[in-house]
């Protein structure tokens, strides 16, 4: 897996990728600090970071979108598959790459509160937790840049595929808002959830039988939820896509709220998305 690692985190930087990817976060997050810390003499480095998530809407894909696109175009994955390390080790190898690069440049644009420091008073456990929060925040993104590398030859339909699951998990919490709060629409909700879960299972293990089973036993927990009491399906929408909302959970890293909750919840989704991608290389490597 180092090799992997050493391999794509130099290849950054003997094409443009990395130096466009470090400059223009350098860049945006100068821009904010110079106007939000220093102009406002605002010691909340925090704020900044926040002003400017929308920027990884553009630099995630860019980051991600050759890591799988462009060996499948040049026919250089057979080289991966038929080397001693296994597709985990790779995959893993390419995340921790993309990883390291974004870790960077937080280090660097660190210097900013370091800044602060010496005319004011920084809130360090606050700041700490909010670069923390924003470095978790960012691997999820990678990890989906990343399986949607995975399932293309083109790096351009990998950054544009990219770019609108972003913009989803971005817009989670305003569909979360105007979602129907009905029990009708909850219920029909929650069956199309056991449905993907039962399609993850099948994808995952190939077992139809244990699709089946999956979809049986949600379908049968639905069904005997509503016969119990079918208020309890009201509002379900919104609660299920508040709970997998990103931003909301780094809001509280913003805030100096450290909730070991969330961290499990970035580890945990970025393991999802590094197994989906090990899975969809997995079928192509076989087929």
């Amino acid at each position: 897996m180092s090799a992997v690692l050493k391999k794509e985190f130099t290849t950054y930087f003997k094409t443009i990728t990395g130096y466009v990817f470090l400059g223009f976060f350098i860049m945006i997050v100068g821009f904010y600090f110079y106007f939000v810390n220093v102009m406002q003499g605002s010691p909340f480095f925090n704020s900044t970071l926040a002003s400017t998530l929308i920027m990884l809407l553009i630099l995630i894909p860019v980051l991600t979108m050759r890591l799988f696109a462009e060996e499948t175009r040049q026919k250089t994955d057979q080289l991966l598959f038929t080397s001693p390390v296994s597709i985990t080790e790779i995959v893993l190898g390419k995340f921790f790459a993309a990883s390291g690069l974004l870790l960077l440049a937080l280090l660097i644009v660190s210097i900013c509160p370091l800044i602060l420091g010496i005319f004011g008073n920084v809130p360090v456990p606050e700041t700490v937790g909010g670069i923390i929060g924003y470095f978790l925040m960012g691997c999820c993104f990678i990890s989906v840049g990343m399986y949607i590398s995975s399932l293309t030859d083109n790096q351009i339909i990998a950054a544009v595929g990219t770019f609108v699951a972003m913009f989803f998990l971005f817009m989670i919490d305003a569909i979360a808002s105007a979602a129907p709060a009905t029990t009708t629409a909850s219920v029909v909700f929650v069956c199309i959830i056991v449905l993907v879960l039962a399609f993850i299972v099948y994808n995952g293990t190939k077992n139809i039988i244990a699709a089946i089973i999956t979809g049986v036993i949600g379908f049968a927990i639905t069904g005997g939820v509503y016969a119990y009491d079918a208020l309890l399906f009201d509002g379900i929408i919104v609660k299920i896509l508040s709970w997998f909302s990103i931003l909301t959970r780094y809001d509280d890293f913003a805030m100096g709220i450290f909730d070991l909750s969330n961290v499990v919840y970035y580890i945990t989704f970025s393991s999802a998305f590094i197994y989906f991608t090990v899975n969809a290389i997995e079928k192509r490597r076989w087929r």
